[in-house]
């Protein structure tokens, strides 16, 4: 079984903090499951995924998502405001990037198929849509 720890286990390519809750060590083969945490005001470092699939759902605070197919032209990417409750998929091989509002944390779950490969798996992308990352 798993267990959120008081810590953060790692720190994410994007720049986020990642507590991990299950994966391959408590017997998932086909999944993994992580918190992510990202500080009041703070934005992510854009980044791409070449294998995984995420879905999130928004635990605490308030933030933007910013999600690019990789057909799109990113200037013309709108990000969405998320907030308690809402859920959201990061398709594999779209460009994302992320922000917390200033009222405190964004924290959310993020479910990911298959199990998490390793930071390899977070590539850099040139440009993102909420501007210079802080994380």
């Amino acid at each position: 079984m798993g267990q959120r720890r008081p810590t953060p286990d790692l720190t994410a390519p994007d720049g986020s903090k990642i507590r991990l809750l299950v994966d391959v060590r408590h017997g998932a083969t086909n999944s993994s499951l992580v918190e992510v945490t990202l500080g009041s005001g703070e934005v992510t470092r854009p980044v791409r995924h070449g294998t995984v699939e995420e879905v999130w759902y928004v635990l605490d605070g308030t933030g933007q998502v910013w999600r690019c197919p990789p057909d799109a032209d990113p200037e013309n990417v709108s990000a969405v405001d998320v907030k308690p409750g809402d859920a959201l998929v990061i398709p594999t091989g779209w460009s994302f990037q992320f922000s917390a509002g200033q009222d405190g944390p964004l924290r959310f779950l993020c479910h990911t198929t298959p199990p998490w490969p390793g930071e390899d798996e977070a590539v850099p992308v040139a440009q993102g849509g909420l501007g210079e990352a802080t994380a």
